[in-house]
């Protein structure tokens, strides 16, 4: 055992003296020593990979396990330092993302983006967001996040003849149907007169009759060219059902999900990881001249008061970097909660407010904030 300890020690000296003699060659040494305490750290930080290192005998589950922890280390190292656009001199597991590593709300988010791309997994916005350290990346990268849903973007629903055939559907089914349910009283139509070009829509949520009010609201130029986002998980259940439901009901549920995107214009907009991919649609819609539809809050009031503004939407926002126009439905919570299913003439009443615009260096957050107070403002200035 001596002798052979001895070989190893003098292949380790080798080796290091060729590894010296290189960098001062090619003039790396403060690179070398940088990737050494990088290592270092690693080892200190991964018992997988300290094990692999001092251990001999290594079953292949064990040597495959040491190098998935180099590897997601050194990966978080490198996106970190893409994202920050500096390199981090120190990415211990006790490393704050916040005071450490300073990573704004931003950073945070496209940092999930790129970690959920690299590795193909769905780490969640809920999740996420108790994320503090890069030991709990670290935990989260290592087993605790499920496979990445696939959501799909049907572009087809933008280009005739499915444009055409919506354009009928609206004037001969959506709007009456709109009409008999309560005909609206609509307000602030004046604030659209000038507007020239795609804008982002948002407004409250509290059924799943909005889209037909918001579409009414709005002026022809914008509600024929008008992209909604919905539920990403409920959409994609309606597209791909389980295998273990009725051959029926799956028939069902995809005719209902072909209804749903080709005449009110649906896209996925996951709830909780993936969004990424729909801000890219949204993009490309607005390329193609469309304004987008979206309803911040995520989900429909319980009692009638806006739940809060995910923070997406200021995302969203600044992705997008065009208007955003804040309307307001009101008065259909309370037919909603009577049980009614139709309204007297301007019981429902929806308003529309002047555009806004953004300054790109504001915070997601306080964007969200802002046009949460901007839709809640509607209210008071319609009954004044």
């Amino acid at each position: 055992m001596a002798s052979e300890a001895t070989g190893v020690s003098g292949l380790a000296e080798r080796y290091a003296a060729a590894l010296f003699d290189l960098a001062d060659e090619r003039h790396a040494l403060d690179t070398v020593a940088g990737d050494l305490r990088d290592t270092r750290r690693m080892v200190q930080d991964s018992p997988d990979l300290a094990r692999l290192i001092r251990s001999p005998v290594l079953s292949r589950e064990q040597q495959g396990k040491a190098v998935a922890a180099v590897a997601a280390s050194a990966g978080l190292s490198q996106l970190i330092a893409q994202i920050t656009k500096r390199s981090p001199q120190q990415l211990s597991s006790s490393a704050r993302l916040d005071s450490d590593l300073k990573l704004s709300s931003l950073d945070r988010v496209e940092l999930m983006s790129a970690l959920e791309d690299r590795y193909q997994v769905d780490l969640g916005e809920t999740r996420f967001s108790a994320v503090s350290t890069v030991g709990d990346l670290q935990r989260m990268l290592k087993g605790d996040s499920g496979p990445r849903a696939e959501y799909h973007y049907p572009a087809w629903v933008q280009r005739w003849p499915t444009t055409w055939v919506r354009f009928v559907v609206h004037y001969f089914l959506l709007r009456p149907a709109v009409f008999i349910l309560g005909w609206p009283k609509i307000e602030g139509r004046e604030n659209l007169r000038d507007v020239k070009g795609p804008v982002l829509v948002i407004s409250n949520h509290i059924d799943d009759v909005d889209v037909g009010f918001i579409l009414t609201a709005l002026p022809a130029r914008i509600r024929h060219k008008l992209a909604t986002a919905a539920g990403g998980e409920a959409l994609e259940a309606l597209r791909t059902p389980p295998a273990d439901r009725k051959l029926i009901l799956r028939i069902f549920d995809r005719v209902e999900w072909f209804l749903g995107v080709s005449l009110l214009n649906i896209f996925p907009l996951p709830r909780q990881a993936g969004f990424r991919d729909s801000f890219a649609f949204a993009g490309e819609s607005v390329d193609r001249g469309y304004s987008i539809l979206v309803f911040p809050e995520g989900r429909h009031t319980t009692d009638g008061r806006m739940n809060p503004f995910r923070s997406g939407i200021g995302l969203l926002v600044r992705n997008l970097g065009i208007p955003v126009v804040p309307m307001r439905i009101d008065g259909l919570f309370e037919l909603k909660q009577a049980g009614k299913r139709m309204a007297r003439p301007h019981q429902v009443k929806v308003t529309i407010g002047a555009p806004a615009r953004f300054d790109p260096e504001d915070e997601p957050d306080q964007i969200a904030a802002k046009l949460q107070t901007r839709v809640e403002e509607l209210r008071s200035s319609s009954t004044s």
